[in-house]
């Protein structure tokens, strides 16, 4: 008897929190902010975070994040920009060891992908890419020993330590087309490293290509106006459906079931969680879980 291959699981939230626009509107009135990350929590199982992509967040706001959530909650962490678009992944041993050990390794058993979004003059350089994947720690084991090697700025304020020695999965969102190449898709294949696939209302590049035998990371940024529209009851299901092929294999090549992120960053207009929510009901409709 064949064995069905079970469903990957499929993960759905937001990106980021801290918004004024969702107080009285999403968040209940009354609602006190240090209170907003567990309410999120308690509707979705997983946040992406974006304010590790603006500067070095310190241990104790990981900690605390960690402290806030039930047991099955993870967290995405966006990439530090410093890495993506300054040094425009170029010589960033020491940037890479500062942002492992900022703090993200406490997450433990919470941490999810770890998210690196490029610019969009940022186009494919096979030598560049082959040589930045190669440095991403693969196992927390790999990325403490990596953080270990920090400089002075976070003396005194790294984390060095590992719940248990676990692999480290991460997704790439570029933003130029030349990242369709097959070259491109083969190099990420090789790495293991999930392409993303980005709603941006037309603006750049949508790859759908699963680069990832392990996961599928979705960015709804907006279909019709970059971040501030939100989805149409059709669009959601356009997305759920795709999801759902995604997470029991059969939207893939191989036939094989993913691990499904996707996080909804049209925020501007708090329609953010609500569509989220909307896709959350209509995937688990479609998956029966």
């Amino acid at each position: 008897m064949v064995s069905t291959p079970p469903t990957g699981r499929v993960r759905i939230g937001v990106s980021g929190w801290k918004y004024a626009r969702w107080r009285g509107d999403f968040y209940p009135k009354g609602l006190v902010q240090r209170r907003e990350l567990q309410f999120i929590a308690e509707r979705f199982p997983t946040v992406e975070l974006n304010g590790s992509f603006y500067s070095l967040q310190r241990p104790e706001s990981y900690r605390r994040w960690r402290s806030e959530v039930p047991d099955d909650f993870t967290f995405a962490v966006k990439g530090s920009r410093y890495v993506t678009h300054m040094l425009r992944l170029r010589d960033v041993d020491q940037a890479l060891a500062n942002f492992f050990a900022s703090g993200l390794l406490s997450l433990g058993r919470h941490l999810g992908p770890i998210l690196w979004q490029l610019p969009e003059r940022q186009h494919f350089d096979p030598e560049l890419i082959e040589r930045f994947l190669g440095s991403l720690p693969t196992t927390t084991a790999e990325a403490a020993a990596l953080a270990a090697r920090h400089d002075e700025r976070l003396e005194g304020r790294a984390w060095l330590q590992i719940d248990a020695d676990d692999p480290l999965s991460y997704a790439l969102e570029p933003r130029s087309a030349s990242f369709a190449l097959p070259e491109a898709l083969q190099l990420l294949t090789q790495h293991d490293v999930g392409l993303v696939v980005a709603d941006t209302a037309g603006r750049w590049p949508r790859f759908d290509a699963l680069t990832s035998d392990r996961l599928v990371y979705i960015r709804l940024h907006g279909a019709q106006m970059l971040y501030h529209s939100g989805y149409t009851p059709a669009e959601l299901d356009e997305w759920a459906e795709l999801i759902a092929s995604w997470a029991d294999g059969r939207g893939a090549s191989d036939g094989r079931p993913r691990d499904v992120y996707a996080y909804f960053d049209n925020d501007a207009r708090g329609h953010a969680p609500h569509d989220a929510e909307g896709l959350q009901q209509r995937v688990r409709r479609i998956l029966g879980s």
